[in-house]
């Protein structure tokens, strides 16, 4: 018994190292990444990995396990352990303004914050008197407005009560909030990530297997819906999370492994996976590790240009 729990203890920690995996559309593509820049697996072992957020003052990656009830952290030195259990089959993760984790949970159909001491804060459970369908994905914008999408992807169709697939807003300061529907015609909204300069908001439809981009409007919501970029492609699957670097390239799981796409909405080229990626994240001291949350694994690779932050985890 204790041999064998040494023997998955050492196939969690050790690294996994493969071929650098980057299929090139455009020699643009290539000046993303360093030369040699290699494909890492660096845990193994879970049951459906999900929404990776940096801690830097912790040197830590929190992620979600979807269906193992877990939110898990990666230490530095390759350590995986238990962050919280349960987690409410938490999904989509990321940090306010102030640093303090928010989390999309499926189990409980809310967003919520953890505060400093720990303790727990629903920030959205409802809107219209109903029940929210399952909280998926959320991003912070720099004045601390939240952003989540809301597909049924963590509930049974006859547990619906939402009459639509929302991408919701959460306003107001942080004894009051306001929860605000900014669109309603997705089919299957999931991840989200705004631009640089917070202008736009980018939205994929798992659905249609398209990403939207949306103008920011000046009151918190959204305008000017248009399609940024097909991945509907004959390969198995569908576009899920994403994330932009500092230049504005967008980089969204999807078919076959991270595609990324200029801000013009040209798809420069794609990080193969040998899973099915869901999201990724920036981490490291200097922003330029991508990590990647595929199935049952989590991996990384190194990047040129650092990723936005997530406030305060990376240097601006």
């Amino acid at each position: 018994m204790l041999k064998s729990r040494l023997k998955q203890m050492w196939k969690n920690r050790i690294q996994y190292r493969f071929k650098s995996p980057l299929q090139s559309n455009c020699p643009e593509f290539a000046r993303l990444f360093p030369q040699g820049a290699k494909l890492q697996r660096v845990a193994r072992g879970f049951e459906f990995t999900e929404g990776p957020v940096w801690f830097g003052e912790r040197q830590v990656l929190l992620f979600s396990d979807i269906p193992a009830n877990i939110i898990y952290q990666l230490s530095a030195t390759g350590e995986v352990t238990v962050f919280r259990k349960p987690s409410h089959h938490a999904n989509g993760l990321t940090r306010d303004r102030q640093g303090q984790l928010i989390a999309c949970e499926h189990g409980t159909r809310r967003v919520t914050r953890t505060e400093m001491d720990g303790k727990i804060t629903p920030l959205a459970v409802s809107f219209n008197g109903k029940k929210l369908n399952s909280p998926n994905d959320v991003v912070v914008k720099s004045d601390g407005a939240i952003y989540f999408t809301d597909p049924p992807y963590g509930i049974e169709p006859q547990q619906q009560e939402q009459p639509m697939q929302g991408v919701y807003l959460i306003s107001g300061d942080r004894t009051e909030t306001e929860i605000l529907l900014v669109a309603d015609d997705f089919e299957k909204p999931n991840g989200l990530a705004f631009s640089p300069d917070e202008k736009t908001l980018y939205v994929d439809d798992s659905q249609r297997r398209h990403i939207r981009v949306f103008d920011v409007l000046e009151n918190g919501k959204l305008g000017n819906s248009r399609i940024f970029a097909d991945m509907n492609v004959k390969e198995p699957g569908l576009p899920d999370g994403m994330k932009c670097d500092r230049q504005g390239n967008l980089y969204c799981t999807g078919a076959a492994g991270v595609w990324i796409f200029n801000p013009q909405g040209t798809h420069l080229g794609t990080i193969l996976t040998p899973e099915q990626p869901s999201n990724c994240a920036w981490g490291d001291d200097d922003g330029q590790t991508l990590y990647i949350t595929a199935q049952t694994s989590l991996y990384k690779i190194r990047v040129n240009s650092p990723g936005i932050p997530v406030f305060p985890s990376l240097p601006a």
